[in-house]
């Protein structure tokens, strides 16, 4: 378990949150204090989830092709993951697109595609697919 990662963010409800991350993103939740906090295994990294009054403050910062939301956390999927939670996006009214999908460094070994969208308490999520995911953390 060493190269796993943990985040723990502030939520509105746990409740409400553990909805969005287990039954719309398709996250498994794991241990819980009750009202207080809760663990999310969001692909196989530790998300807790915490009870809170306020969400953080964001700004938009410029990325290549986009002025992305800062902060936000988010996942790197195999392209067959990423389409289809792209296509659950999509059809759901709930849960909208923040940013759409878009080609990011087109053309570029660190090409991919990317979406943001936010959960219910306003955290923001990148999900994203690499078409080369070598080019992440090259060999040295």
């Amino acid at each position: 378990m060493s190269n796993r990662f943990h985040l723990a963010i502030p939520v509105g409800s746990i409740e409400e949150s553990k909805k969005f991350y287990c039954d719309f993103l398709g996250c498994e939740a794991g241990s819980f204090e009750e009202g207080k906090w809760q663990d999310i295994n969001f692909w196989g990294n530790e998300l807790t989830l915490h009870e809170a009054s306020e969400a953080l403050p964001r700004e938009r910062h410029h990325v290549d092709m986009g002025d992305v939301c800062v902060p936000h956390f988010g996942v790197h999927l195999m392209r067959e993951d990423f389409d289809k939670l792209k296509s659950r996006v999509n059809d759901r009214e709930k849960y909208d697109f923040l940013d759409k999908p878009y080609l990011r460094f087109e053309g570029d070994s660190r090409e991919q595609e990317t979406f943001f969208i936010e959960d219910p308490s306003g955290n923001v999520l990148e999900i994203k697919t690499m078409f080369d995911p070598s080019t992440l953390f090259p060999e040295k």
